[in-house]
């Protein structure tokens, strides 16, 4: 039976930490990638491997290429061949309108969000195409439902960066499917994580829970649910799906 080794990517905190420990309970052994803070990632490889799985913590910042190289190589030679990707890192900034926002704003969203989604998913088909010596798997990207509302007075260059992730999630799910990977994305709406207290809008969940159909905000396992059913045997012929976890927003 082939190993089951997936990278998370943002794995240390909030949707990218659910879906670790998440992973872990269905078999995986998990890289849990980290920007800065190594106590959180330290805390979820510790609580994987006390519920008897495999796990390490890899640091990088995924907008740097050399980083991100150096982070599935460090997965590959301690955890063993990569059958499963995440690209769940992702930064938001605080809220303001386009006529606002300044060159060095756009260019950080999208050196996270995009560029260094785009190379992570690289490093993840390289390693993974049956064409590239590799055993196939699967690559679940997290995008936003932001992609499609546009997050008009908000974050127009968040969801721009995250439809970006939508448009290449659709078009490596043609590319990469015949070399043994399929590819999907996860679109998370209003999730009661810290990137609102990092965006500097901590008040957005109560403020806008309302507006749901659902009427209230979801949790980050409510996301990783969806990011490990789609990494399954379960989901083995869903490519290029886009699946909004947003409460019907």
């Amino acid at each position: 039976m082939t190993k089951k080794v997936v990278l998370v990517t943002g794995g240390s905190r909030g949707i990218g930490r659910s879906i670790a420990l998440m992973a872990s309970s269905e078999g995986w052994a998990v890289g849990v990638n980290y920007t800065s803070d190594s106590k959180a990632a330290d805390e979820v490889v510790a609580k994987i491997k006390a519920g008897g799985g495999e796990a390490i913590a890899v640091k990088a910042d995924v907008s740097k290429e050399t980083d991100v190289i150096a982070m599935f190589d460090e997965v590959t030679n301690k955890l063993g061949a990569l059958t499963g990707y995440v690209g769940n890192a992702g930064i938001n900034l605080p809220r303001s309108n386009l006529v606002d926002m300044t060159a060095e704003r756009m260019t950080r969203i999208f050196s996270v969000n995009t560029i260094g989604a785009y190379i992570c998913v690289r490093e993840a088909a390289r390693r993974m195409g049956v064409s590239q010596g590799g055993k196939g798997g699967v690559i679940v990207n997290v995008s936003s439902v932001a992609a499609r509302m546009g997050s008009p007075n908000e974050y127009v260059d968040y969801a721009g960066s995250k439809a970006a992730i939508d448009a290449m999630t659709l078009g490596l799910s043609k590319e990469l499917g015949p070399d043994g990977i399929r590819v999907n994305a996860v679109r998370p709406g209003l999730i009661e994580t810290e990137i609102h207290i990092a965006a500097g809008d901590p008040d957005r969940v109560a403020r806008s829970a309302s507006a749901i159909p659902l009427g209230r905000a979801g949790s980050p396992d409510e996301v990783a649910q969806a990011v490990v059913w789609l990494l399954s045997d379960k989901a083995s012929y869903v490519n290029g799906a886009l699946v909004d976890v947003g409460g019907g927003r």
